[in-house]
């Protein structure tokens, strides 16, 4: 039999309660030492959050707009970002959502920080920051809701009896995300009217178009007001752009002239595809 002799580890009083405890530098409980040191002191237990309902995005201090979904990363970074300067004294540990009633208009942070206190001993501690969510409307949804509040109109038209060009332009444009800079969109007879707060999204938009569908565009503008003191003109800007009346499955008849410098085919052909240009099929010879 062989015996093992294990370093023994002596206990000392509390020096606030006596109880036993084992050494450490503050010589003190922990329950003593939380009553002495608390390491969250100017850290702020409650914050305000703006929210926007017609959007449902968050503000990010000083006049940023960001979309955050419940409980996620974007939105508890944007919570600590609130609290970043107090938490410069104490070490972050863990951070993390508590449940809440998701109308309650009540975010609740559950934060575990260390810091060292009393001779060199580390002290960790856990507590709540709770942030209330106040309604307040962004400037791009001011500008949605005030009348008539748009520097230029994108007028899509495609004069044909079924759109199925139309529609599949529809779902590239949302596949894209391009309608989320819009101000409005209004159905015509022929198509779509897109407002904009600015020149430069109409262009992008027109942009987009061009390199997407055949189509040809042209552009003007009015001009609305002009101060003389400053030189500063304010103009509204109409892009029209026309698609191309043509289909897919649709049956197209060529000029001589055009089916020559095509190869020599047939003057009447089947549109098979509609991209960024128009495919064509010669049925007799499937050219």
């Amino acid at each position: 039999v062989i015996f093992v002799s294990l370093p023994h580890v002596g206990s000392s009083l509390c020096c606030q309660c006596g109880v036993p405890i084992p050494p450490n530098p503050a010589n003190m409980c922990v329950g003593c030492l939380r009553a002495q040191v608390d390491i969250t002191e100017g850290i702020p237990k409650q914050g305000t959050l703006h929210f926007c309902k017609q959007c449902e995005r968050y503000l990010q201090p000083p006049g940023t707009w960001i979309q955050c979904a419940l409980e996620s990363r974007e939105l508890l970074a944007l919570c600590l970002k609130k609290i970043k300067a107090s938490l410069s004294k104490v070490r972050l540990i863990d951070a993390g959502f508590i449940w809440t009633e998701p109308h309650s208009k009540r975010l609740k942070l559950k934060l575990t920080v260390q810091k060292e206190v009393i001779n060199g001993a580390v002290l960790q501690q856990v507590f709540v920051v709770e942030y209330i969510v106040q309604s307040q409307m962004c400037e791009d949804c001011h500008r949605i809701e005030a009348k008539d509040f748009w520097k230029s109109v994108v007028q899509v038209r495609q004069k044909t009896l079924h759109k199925k060009t139309f529609y599949y332009l529809e779902q590239l444009i949302l596949k894209h995300r391009l309608h989320q800079n819009t101000l409005r969109i209004k159905e015509i007879h022929d198509g779509l009217d897109f407002y904009y707060s600015s020149k430069q999204q109409a262009q992008k938009m027109v942009d987009f178009l061009q390199c997407t569908v055949p189509c040809r565009s042209k552009s003007s503008q009015r001009l609305i007001s002009h101060d003389i003191h400053s030189n500063v003109y304010n103009y509204k800007s109409t892009f029209s752009v026309e698609i191309v009346p043509i289909c897919k499955d649709d049956v197209v008849c060529l000029s001589p002239k055009l089916a020559q410098s095509l190869g020599n085919m047939g003057q009447i052909c089947v549109c098979i595809r509609v991209t960024s240009t128009i495919h064509l099929i010669d049925p007799s010879t499937l050219q």
